[in-house]
């Protein structure tokens, strides 16, 4: 009976979503924004580091972000649209 139990436990945990700041490069669509995500990556063999970027699709509701924002998002559990997979959490600095 405690393993069963212990199963269970286990199976409602839910993951928690991956979060990611960037800033926002585009606002022109109704309710989504391109956000820009900069990382370091150190290169496998030469050791140096190398600056990689991803273009994320962020569903914004209120349409309260701005370009030059930065803002913190979060992924989504399914797929609003064929891109976009990410939601706006919060905006972390206005752009000056």
């Amino acid at each position: 009976m405690a393993e069963a139990a212990e199963k269970k436990e286990k199976a409602t945990i839910k993951p928690r979503p991956r979060v990611r700041v960037g800033q926002v490069a585009s606002n022109k669509m109704d309710k989504t924004l391109v956000v820009v995500v900069n990382r370091l990556m150190k290169h496998p063999l030469y050791h140096k580091y190398i600056r990689r970027r991803k273009k994320l699709y962020v569903h914004d509701e209120a349409n309260t972000a701005g370009i030059g924002d930065t803002v913190e998002v979060a992924e989504m559990t399914r797929p609003l649209s064929k891109l976009k997979r990410w939601r706006l959490v919060r905006v972390v600095e206005r752009a000056k």
